[in-house]
């Protein structure tokens, strides 16, 4: 007889079960897609089901220490499993603030050094939990340690746009406010007391929904000026996130965004504009009106 979570494989929201992994990366569990679940614990109840799909001889990736994690295993794990970061089986060593290198630990024995280009925290333990896994899958650790060092990252994950007049402008994916804090605070140690200037673009559906409105505002601590995009289909009011931010102002459009941008932003600096979308080409238009300065600043949207 089919026990009570049987239905979920038929459930159009179980995307996972049709995975069946033999390594699993379990990064983090937290609440987002609200368009779609209607809170922590049914979103905590797919990650189940994907638990279940891992054979007895796979093995299981997750970080040492996530609450909403260890309850999932808690439910059922029949699988091997690894911990990173922390306490975990895989540790780094950081010897650089910004996370660009670190030696790697297992059982507390030096394994090796990465030496790489990414940036925070979280890169971090994404690279830990990459090297598990390769071996989990047999590619030794030296190997997935060296080519680490080669990897140069992914477009809209910190992806450099270009450097115009000393003026670094990026693209980052980050939606989520666990997100935007990690990659602001990699940068901040990258570039030190250097001025971030943040753009955000609160465009995914949860955010749309207000979901984040008691988090956003934190997550923008490390910038120095952060500049919020408000369109007119946002349901909810960035009032209460420009509160909690000493150099934060509300745009009801990317021209007036990229007009503050050439007054405010000095060579040196770093732009960093954050968007799981296109966000209308600002990124282009940016660097157009930087490497004109003396032409009509803003190139329209259209």
């Amino acid at each position: 007889e089919a026990d009570e979570y049987d239905t979920a494989f038929f459930d159009k929201r179980s995307k996972f079960v049709h995975y069946r992994p033999r390594t699993l990366i379990i990064n983090n569990i937290e609440f987002d897609h609200a368009d779609i679940f209607d809170n922590l614990d049914a979103i905590k109840k797919q990650f189940h089901h994907l638990v279940r799909t891992v054979p007895g001889n796979g093995l299981i990736i997750t970080p040492a220490a996530d609450a909403a994690v260890a309850q999932v295993l808690q439910q059922g794990c029949w699988t091997p499993t690894e911990t990173f970061g922390g306490q975990g089986n895989w540790q780094a060593d950081c010897e650089r603030a910004d996370g660009s290198q670190f030696a790697v630990m297992l059982a507390q024995q030096a394994k090796g050094k990465v030496d790489w280009s990414m940036l925070g925290q979280h890169n971090v333990d994404n690279a830990l939990a990459a090297i598990a896994a390769a071996r989990h899958a047999g590619v030794t650790v030296d190997h997935a340690i060296e080519s680490l060092g080669q990897f140069k990252g992914i477009k809209r994950r910190m992806e450099v746009r270009a450097i115009v007049n000393e003026i670094t402008v990026y693209d980052d994916f980050a939606h989520h406010p666990t997100a935007i804090a990690t990659t602001l605070q990699g940068l901040r140690h990258k570039v030190g007391s250097a001025r971030i200037h943040a753009v955000l673009e609160p465009r995914s559906n949860t955010m749309r929904m207000g979901v984040h409105a008691d988090t956003l505002g934190g997550s923008l601590h490390s910038a120095d000026r952060v500049y919020l995009y408000a369109p007119a289909n946002l349901g909810w009011s960035l009032d209460k996130v420009v509160s909690e931010l000493a150099n934060a102002q509300v745009f009801a459009n990317t021209d007036d965004i990229i007009a503050e941008l050439i007054k405010q932003v000095k060579p040196g600096e770093h732009v960093i504009i954050m968007s799981n979308g296109g966000f209308e080409n600002i990124h282009q238009r940016l660097i157009d009106a930087l490497r004109n300065p003396d032409q009509d600043t803003v190139v329209r949207a259209s």
